[in-house]
């Protein structure tokens, strides 16, 4: 039997930052520079400013033209899907408007990944794969399996993970599981 492993979409496939970047910097009279905005995931927002930001979130669209984060992704999640169950499990609870348009992106950047392995959630404790992929420390936290830290500017003090950069070293750590390296 396959292990299996969950993906986590946003700032692990898409590139779910660059666009919030630009849409709080014309929205909120900032300038923040892509390497500056990902220094943190806490934006200091009035409370009607918040609620405008999650307004524009929740836009039915605005997940739907997300660029790649990484280009080995696609090649790198086809070759592990010849060893491995693959799972995406993105935290949709987040920004309830995103279903769809995280849907259609997936289905287009992944159409080989059966939509039965497609999960929408909130906490990520709920995932009961062998792995999980994903850039935030807190859902790493409440899953039972082994976690991965996809490295970001913004959780480089998160420690007692298994740390990744790219996608070829997600291949070549998966590969080594299985001593095919």
């Amino acid at each position: 039997m396959k292990k299996s492993i969950a993906i986590d979409m946003d700032q692990v496939l898409a590139d779910f930052y660059s666009k919030l970047r630009i849409t709080y910097n014309e929205n909120f009279g900032t300038s923040f520079t892509e390497e500056e905005f990902l220094l943190t995931t806490q934006r200091d927002l009035p409370r009607e400013d918040a609620k405008k930001l999650f307004a524009l979130l929740n836009e039915p669209d605005y997940f739907r033209d997300l660029a790649l984060l990484d280009e080995d992704a696609i090649e790198v999640i086809q070759e592990l899907q010849e060893h491995y169950e693959i799972f995406i499990a993105t935290a949709a609870m987040d920004v309830p408007g995103s279903f769809t348009a995280k849907y259609d992106w997936l289905i287009k950047h992944l159409p080989f990944i059966k939509t039965q392995n497609i999960v929408f959630c909130g906490n990520k404790a709920v995932i009961h794969t062998d792995y999980l992929i994903d850039d935030n420390p807190r859902q790493l936290a409440s899953f039972k399996g082994t976690g991965l830290l996809y490295s970001m500017p913004y959780n480089t003090a998160e420690e007692g993970y298994t740390r990744v950069h790219n996608w070829k070293e997600i291949k070549q750590y998966f590969l080594k599981q299985l001593e095919i390296v």
